[in-house]
């Protein structure tokens, strides 16, 4: 399955700020650097989850802030379940 992302970088906390434009968007404490924001992701993600981090993979969008990752290894409900517990959980 695929996820649509929006990242923050340089972000003072770590976590899911919410929905915007159908993007879930994920706060990093990382910077844009050499792909340093993109690896932070896809383990925050993997973590967040339950999922091993070679299960998902960046798609699309490794220069830029929105994103398309692809995630494996979990099925749609499972996914949509922790993706909804990330949103209930304040920054």
């Amino acid at each position: 399955m695929t996820l649509r992302v929006r990242v923050q970088p340089r972000a003072a906390r770590e976590g899911v700020a919410g929905v915007r434009a159908g993007a879930l968007v994920v706060r990093l404490a990382a910077p844009p650097l050499e792909g340093r924001a993109n690896e932070a992701l896809l383990r925050y993600l993997a973590g967040a989850l339950g999922i091993a981090r070679s299960s998902v993979r960046l798609q699309q969008g490794a220069r830029g802030r929105d994103k398309l990752l692809l995630v494996a290894g979990a099925d749609l409900g499972t996914v949509r379940a922790r993706v909804a517990a990330l949103l209930q959980d304040p920054l």
